[in-house]
């Protein structure tokens, strides 16, 4: 069982939550909630490691995520 980490963004112009796993890069999903969101991801791995496999790659760990606010003048 592997754990990956996921950042969830709403994106009000599509009304869903955009997923991304930032250790698989181009791996993504969407969902209307964040619940959808995570399901939909969740697949979305699954696909993207299978094709890792197949292709005799490496699968990757995760990988650490930080995150900052940044204060600037509006």
């Amino acid at each position: 069982m592997r754990q990956y980490t996921v950042i969830l963004e709403w994106d009000g112009e599509a009304r869903a939550y955009s997923a991304v796993v930032p250790a698989l890069p181009g791996c993504a999903s969407q969902g209307p909630t964040v619940a959808e969101a995570l399901a939909n991801v969740r697949e979305a791995i699954e696909l993207c490691l299978d094709v890792l496999r197949e292709e005799g790659e490496p699968i990757p760990d995760d990988v650490q995520v930080q995150t900052a606010k940044v204060d600037v003048a509006a």
